[in-house]
């Protein structure tokens, strides 16, 4: 697939390139990035350019993950990241992050649901899922405010640089943002008592 562009009024989500390495490097050099996602630590730059001019691309072309670079609507002024990566047929799992100077401006969430309703309305997706650490208070506080349904904790879930440890899952369907599915959803029945 080829890469897409998508905009709110405030926002700009658009793939990333050789010409953002920098911006993604410094980014990522944040303690807070570092510690709540799996990117290697210490980020070094031949690390943001492996990413902006292999994994990104790729991801693309084979259609196994989705990355938005998350701009000002000039489009030089990085704010995050955010990437889609294909689990399984129709399901997608979310990854975002944000430099530390944006953060507090709602600007993740909108380019999250934006990204979302991408990914249901035009990439075949039906279910979105949203991973994160026990203890991501902030990832957490984006998955709620974006309307993701908290399923649960899963021990053991994550391993963040070599360590194992337990993960906050939930979703989000086409369905609780108004939107159709590609595939017929028929929620469990609850088994009388």
């Amino acid at each position: 697939m080829d890469p897409v562009t998508l905009r709110t009024d405030r926002l700009l989500l658009r793939t990333v390139g050789p010409h953002d390495t920098d911006a993604v490097y410094r980014a990522v050099q944040d303690p807070d990035i570092l510690r709540w996602t799996t990117m290697p630590s210490p980020y070094l730059p031949e690390h943001a350019g492996s990413f902006t001019e292999q994994l990104v691309p790729d991801g693309w072309a084979d259609g196994t993950m989705f990355t938005f670079g998350v701009f000002l609507p000039e489009g030089e002024d990085l704010i995050g990241m955010l990437g889609l990566t294909m689990r399984a047929p129709g399901v997608a799992e979310i990854g975002f992050w944000t430099a530390k100077e944006h953060r507090g401006k709602g600007y993740t969430s909108e380019a999250v649901l934006t990204a979302v309703r991408w990914s249901f309305t035009a990439a075949c997706i039906d279910r979105v899922e949203w991973r994160a650490e026990v203890g991501n208070t902030a990832s957490r506080a984006v998955a709620e405010r974006t309307g993701f349904t908290i399923e649960g904790t899963m021990r053991s879930a994550i391993n963040n640089k070599g360590v194992r440890r337990d993960c906050w899952v939930g979703s989000l369907l086409p369905s609780d943002l108004g939107l159709p599915s590609t595939a017929p959803y028929v929620p469990a029945r609850t088994q009388p008592a």
